[in-house]
C-alpha cells in the first residue's frame, strides 16, 4: 500500500458521507490538462482496430475528445441520458462498501487527481484518466451498464458471504482487463488494458498471455496479478452474456468456492476453452509475479500502466 498516496480510513476534510467530493475543474492546471491530452492522443493511435466497438461508440457518445480533463457538469448529461449512470468525485480508494453502493446505485467513483507527466506510462492507484477514459465509456453500453450495477449490489452481498475476494478476481478480469469476441477477432472492454498503451498491444498481439473463455466460477478461482501485465486474460461472448450471467443468484456458486483452491495465474485446466496456449515467455523474463485476490478486495488492487 505504500505506493497508494490516496488512501483513507475516513472521509477526509471537504468530503461528504458518501465520500464524495466537488471535481473542482475550473482548478485544473494547464499542465495537467496536458497530460489528458497527451494520454488521451496516444491511445487514440492504438486502440483503433483493438479496443470493443462498445468502448469507441462509448468515447464519441461523450465527447471526451475535445481536449482536457472532462468536465463532469458537462458529461454526466449525456451519461445518465444514455444509461442513468453518473460519475462522482472521489478523494481516492474509498471503503469497499462505499464502492459497492455507489456501483448499485449507478454512480462510479473517479479519482479527482490525474498523474504527474513522469508518470505517464505506469501509475499504480487510479487516477481520473485511468477512471474516465478507461471505464467511463463503457458504462454508455445498456448491457455493460447493467453489469456494473449488478456487480455492486452483488459486493453488498459478498461482504456479509467473506467472498469478496472471490469476486474481486470477477472486477478484475472483466472490468479491468476484460477481452471480448467481435466476430472472429478479440477486442478489448476492461480499462486496466485500453487505459494502458503498452498492454492494449500486449493483451491482443503477444504471445505471452494465455487466452481464455470466460468462465463465471473458473474465474472467482483465478488468482491475478497487480503489479505487470496480466498472464491470462478471459475473453466472454458479448457484454450482453456477460451482464445474464452477473445476474444469477451467486449463493449457489459461492456454496461451491468454499473450501477450493484458487487456482494459479498461469494455469490452464481441460475444461478450458483455449483461445491462446500463452507461452509466459514474458512472465519468464520479468521479475517474480506478485499475486493478489486472496484477501483484498478489487478498490486496493488497480494498476494503470
Amino acid at each position: 500500500m505504500s505506493d497508494f498516496e490516496h488512501v483513507f480510513e475516513a472521509p477526509p476534510e471537504g468530503a461528504a458521507e458518501d465520500w464524495t467530493i466537488p471535481q473542482g475543474w475550473s482548478a485544473y492546471t494547464k499542465v495537467e490538462h496536458d497530460t489528458w491530452n497527451t494520454l488521451y492522443a496516444r491511445q487514440m493511435k492504438i486502440l483503433p482496430g483493438r479496443a470493443s466497438q462498445a468502448f469507441l461508440k462509448g468515447l464519441d457518445a461523450l465527447d471526451l475528445n475535445t481536449g482536457g480533463i472532462p468536465d463532469f457538469e458537462v458529461m454526466n448529461p449525456k451519461l445518465q441520458a444514455l444509461t442513468g449512470w453518473t460519475v462522482v468525485c472521489v478523494p481516492g480508494l474509498v471503503p469497499d462498501e462505499v464502492f459497492f453502493d455507489h456501483l448499485a446505485n449507478r454512480r462510479f467513483p473517479s479519482g479527482q487527481f490525474i498523474r504527474k507527466p513522469d508518470q505517464l506510462d505506469y501509475l499504480q492507484e487510479p487516477d481520473i484518466f485511468h477512471d474516465v477514459f478507461g471505464h467511463v465509456p463503457m458504462l454508455t453500453d445498456p448491457d455493460f451498464a447493467a453489469y456494473m450495477e449488478a456487480y455492486g449490489k452483488g459486493g453488498q452481498r459478498a461482504a456479509k458471504r467473506g467472498m469478496l475476494a472471490n469476486l474481486a478476481r470477477l472486477y478484475w478480469y472483466t472490468v479491468e482487463f476484460g477481452l471480448m469476441k467481435e466476430g472472429d477477432d478479440l477486442r478489448i472492454y476492461g480499462a486496466g488494458i485500453v487505459s494502458s498503451a503498452t498492454e492494449s498491444v500486449f493483451a491482443i498481439e503477444d504471445s505471452s498471455p494465455n487466452r481464455l473463455g470466460f468462465d463465471l466460477e473458473r474465474v472467482m478461482r483465478t488468482l491475478y496479478r497487480i503489479d505487470d501485465f496480466q498472464q491470462v486474460y478471459f475473453v466472454i461472448d458479448s457484454l450482453e452474456a456477460l451482464k445474464d450471467e452477473t445476474l444469477k443468484d451467486f449463493g449457489p456458486i459461492y456454496d461451491r468456492l468454499e473450501g477450493k483452491d484458487d487456482i494459479a495465474i498461469d494455469t490452464i485446466l481441460p475444461t478450458d476453452t483455449v483461445f491462446t496456449r500463452g507461452t509466459q515467455a514474458y512472465t519468464a523474463k520479468a521479475s517474480p509475479p506478485k499475486a493478489a485476490g486472496t484477501d483484498k478486495s478489487r478498490r486496493l488492487e488497480r494498476s494503470c500502466r
